[in-house]
């Protein structure tokens, strides 16, 4: 590993999996390019979590984008934070917000969106999203943009 990387203690060492929410395992690293703008897009489509209520499990794709600016989050353990959700008993909305503000807190990114897409229980499926623009800067208004356009067009949902 280089220096911009020796800090990190999950990658390449062997998982071990938490049975309850622990945003303490996020870790970050240095943006090697931290003067241009772009996109990170990880797609989780194995989430799970649990209803509160019923203890019933929910599942989803999550879909996690954001522009960063110093940070980035390391995968290997944004991967075990998104698997740390399997025993936590949180609704649709919690989860997406939750994972925005952890991720927030970590890195503080210029934008960040978090978009769940849940299966269906009960014949209706939930599909919260959240975003940040990093406040007085421009990206302010591009979150508050994007949330506006989001979803305008509904997609064709054929596998749930």
């Amino acid at each position: 590993m280089g220096p911009q990387t020796r800090h990190l203690t999950l990658l390449g060492n062997k998982t071990v999996y938490s049975d309850r929410y622990t945003p303490a395992i996020l870790e970050a690293f240095d943006n090697r390019h931290p003067e241009n703008d772009y996109f990170v897009k990880f797609n989780c489509p194995e989430f799970t979590s649990l209803c509160p209520i019923t203890g019933q499990p929910d599942f989803a794709t999550i879909y996690i984008s954001y522009i960063p600016d110093k940070k980035m989050v390391e995968s290997k353990s944004l991967k075990l934070y998104l698997f740390s959700f399997r025993n936590h008993g949180a609704f649709h909305e919690d989860c997406v917000n939750l994972i925005m503000k952890d991720l927030i807190k970590l890195m503080s990114p210029r934008y960040i969106e978090v978009w769940g897409k849940f299966l269906p229980r009960g014949g209706l499926s939930i599909d919260p999203y959240a975003n940040y623009g990093r406040p007085t800067t421009r990206w302010e208004e591009f979150a508050r943009q994007r949330l506006l356009m989001h979803d305008l067009t509904p997609e064709r949902v054929d596998n749930r």
